[in-house]
């Protein structure tokens, strides 16, 4: 990451943070994201988020937070002691007044009423916070009116351009009185004016579409900033679509240009529009002007230009000459592609201002993750993505994302080894599948220096279920690595370990070897503990050494099994067989020789890419029409593979230690598990039947309990999740045999 310390447009580029803020309407519903995310009740959560280095704070007062059933009896307890914590530390806050909202009960985007309102509460923020210099009435005013007036994913629900035109003038409208209301108190406030900005491209055919939308999407821009008139390229579409000149050209007469230009970008903002719409089989057409049309990302698009901001932004500085800020940068991905998104939106930033735009800032958002923007908020799943935070645990963990934040802010290089090479968006990976091309197994490849000079990950257990998980998913997110067998490495033999070390030089090291088979460790228990034990030990002295980051297993065995409740990270272990001992004594000496390391316990795995496991057992013996038994007193927590994977992954680059538990949370019983797979597969369940640990004649005693829950945070997907995407993974490998 570049850090540009010349003379500058407007000084040195500055670090700026936002939290996710949104609160929208469905139906009746509101959707509150700083509720779901707990902040309104972390009094801390300031402090934290000044750590990371961030001068400027995009902040919410919400309109529909704070004074749903009007200023009378407004509710200012939360804001009071949050904003009072911002003004305390010397944080300069962004008042947001609605973010992705359509106003109270009373009002919508479409409503007369919603201007005049948001007014009206802008001038009480403004009166009980003076200090305040800065705000954003409407975050994304443009943005919003598609969502909520001509795509109806949000309230009130429109599908028109009709309604789309009397939104986006509406919320402008809404700005320009809130500024007033507000510069009443305060004469020196100024506006930030946030949207997204992309740019569309697409086919020859489609190039009309486009056009309009590329000169749509600086409409409320515009309109602020008093350009809109007759002559503008928008103004027989606005009177076609309901607008009267006179309510048009009222903001040429009460023009209200930001302070500063707020860009939001992601990497869903380039779009690429194809009439071609049988190249996609796997996308929903819809309709631009009654022809079928696709509208994708442009990065999943060969024929699209790259992706790139700076080019934007220096469209923005063209268009305006007005000061400008990313005003958020974000994106839901592996650890390491959050670190590399924000590496590059950060140096876009810094070549638009050695262009010549003046570029302030560039804004880390979302610094406590988000809920559901998968669904682009329409239902609450509970589908959280984290940020420079990660509050699943109750209190904020932090991520690589903060301590890159942290290197940002006080002028240092990015130095984490993961963020090394391109993210998804840059990678061959990233395009859509050609018609009828079958997704082909990910291709291990265990020589990193094929991408350069990457340091890798160092994965021991090449013949194994997890070791070769590891490698897939590590080849599928980017990541430097290299997997080793025993011959390359022998876990159990100091010499050995250093010699790999040595050869590969790694900046982490994942001990997913070892032994596996619990009844034949009764009578083999030397062998089980060597490398259960002795091994994991030489590997936690030689990373200790080196001041490699040092990931090893355990299991749920470790626990006798008579606890009520699954257990939890901070439980006393009691093994009741010579594996649970042998892990229990492995994890001892990991975490006596190297504090910091991170010791994952898990359990009953099951996964897509081997057939050596419960959940493909029952299934095939079901499919074949055989019956299949399975244990009813055993209670476990199954563990999708991929999933541990992936989070085990973010988990290293986040440079986590000690226990973690992690499954798919759902303590049932083996053929509890076996029900809800076949029923989820649409197979009939009457083959299977319950049987008791003792008809299993298993050699080594089992625990009746060994659930795992977590006291820490329970990081996987729920298992009625986990299932859905094995069956369908199954179900696709299926096809293409």
């Amino acid at each position: 990451m570049s850090q540009n310390s010349s003379s500058t447009p407007a000084g040195s580029l500055a670090l700026w943070g936002g939290i996710e803020c949104t609160v929208n309407r469905v139906g009746d519903r509101y959707f509150n994201q700083a509720t779901q995310s707990g902040h309104e009740s972390r009094p801390d959560d300031i402090g934290q988020l000044q750590s990371l280095g961030v001068s400027t704070m995009r902040y919410p007062v919400l309109w529909e937070r704070v004074a749903p059933d009007g200023l009378a009896q407004a509710d200012w307890r939360v804001a009071d002691a949050q904003l009072a914590q911002c003004r305390v530390r010397g944080i300069t806050v962004i008042a947001g007044l609605v973010h992705h909202g359509s106003g109270p009960r009373t009002t919508s985007l479409v409503e007369p009423s919603f201007a005049p309102g948001l007014a009206a509460y802008a001038g009480a923020v403004a009166a009980r916070y003076p200090w305040i210099e800065h705000y954003t009435p409407v975050n994304e005013p443009l943005t919003t009116a598609r969502f909520s007036a001509l795509y109806g994913f949000w309230y009130p629900h429109e599908h028109s351009d009709r309604a789309f035109v009397a939104a986006v003038l509406n919320q402008c409208r809404a700005t320009v009185l809130a500024m007033q209301a507000v510069r009443v108190h305060n004469p020196a406030a100024r506006l930030v004016q946030t949207d997204d900005l992309g740019k569309t491209w697409g086919t020859p055919e489609m190039a009309h579409v486009a056009a309009f939308y590329n000169e749509r999407r600086w409409l409320a821009w515009d309109l602020l900033c008093g350009k809109v008139d007759t002559t503008h390229a928008l103004w027989t579409y606005l009177l076609e679509h309901g607008a009267q000149a006179d309510e048009v050209l009222w903001f040429r007469d009460h023009p209200c240009p930001p302070d500063i230009v707020g860009v939001n970008y992601y990497v869903t903002s380039e779009r690429w529009l194809d009439h071609r719409v049988d190249q996609y089989p796997f996308l929903t057409p819809g309709l631009l002007g009654g022809v079928a049309c696709i509208d994708t990302e442009s990065a999943r698009v060969p024929e699209a230009p790259a992706t790139s901001l700076t080019p934007l932004l220096l469209e923005v500085w063209e268009r305006y000459r007005l000061p400008i800020a990313v005003t958020e940068a974000h994106i839901h991905a592996g650890r390491e592609d959050q670190l590399r998104w924000l590496a590059e939106i950060w140096d876009a930033a810094q070549a638009a201002r050695a262009a010549g735009a003046d570029v302030r800032a560039v804004t880390a958002w979302a610094l406590l993750g988000s809920f559901d923007w998968d669904s682009l908020v329409t239902r609450q799943a509970g589908h959280y993505e984290s940020g420079a935070f990660d509050i699943r645990g109750g209190t904020p963990r932090p991520t690589a994302v903060a301590g890159l934040l942290r290197q940002i802010a006080t002028g240092q290089a990015q130095a984490h080894p993961a963020a090394l090479g391109h993210g998804w968006w840059r990678r061959p990976t990233r395009y859509h599948a050609a018609p009828g091309a079958a997704d082909q197994p990910t291709t291990i490849i265990t020589d990193p220096s094929a991408d350069g000079a990457r340091p890798p990950l160092l994965i021991s257990g090449a013949s194994g279920t997890l070791g070769r998980a590891f490698a897939r998913i590590c080849a599928q997110r980017n990541l430097a690595y290299r997997l080793v067998s025993r011959a390359e490495m022998d876990i159990t033999d100091p010499d050995s370990v250093e010699r790999a070390l040595a050869t590969w030089q790694p900046w982490a090291l994942i001990n997913a070897s070892g032994y596996v088979r619990v009844d034949d460790a009764e009578q083999d228990a030397e062998r089980c503990f060597r490398e259960n034990s002795v091994g994991p030990a030489v590997l936690a002295m030689a990373c200790a050494r080196h001041g490699i980051h040092l990931t090893t297993f355990s299991s749920d065995l470790v626990f006798n099994g008579r606890a009520d409740s699954p257990y939890v990270e901070t439980d006393d272990v009691s093994p009741i067989n010579v594996y649970g001992r042998s892990k229990a004594q492995g994890e001892q000496a990991v975490l006596g020789r190297m504090s910091h390391a991170l010791v994952i316990r898990t359990s009953s795995f099951f996964g897509p890419w081997d057939q050596y496991n419960f959940v493909h057992h029952a299934l095939g013996a079901l499919d074949a029409g055989q019956a299949f038994a399975a244990p009813g007193d055993l209670i476990i927590t199954p563990t999708y593979v991929p999933d541990l994977v992936d989070t085990c992954l973010n988990l290293i680059v986040d440079g986590e230690c000690g226990v973690w538990h992690l499954t798919n949370g759902a303590a049932v019983s083996w053929i509890e598990l076996a029900r809800l797979a076949a029923t989820r597969a649409g197979l009939d369940p009457a083959g299977l039947v319950e049987n008791t640990a003792g008809d299993c004649h298993f050699i080594a005693p089992r625990p009746t309990n060994s659930a795992l829950d977590s006291g820490r945070a329970n990081l996987l997907p729920t298992l009625d999740d986990a299932l859905a995407r094995f069956l369908m993974q199954r179900a696709d490998m299926t096809a293409q045999q």
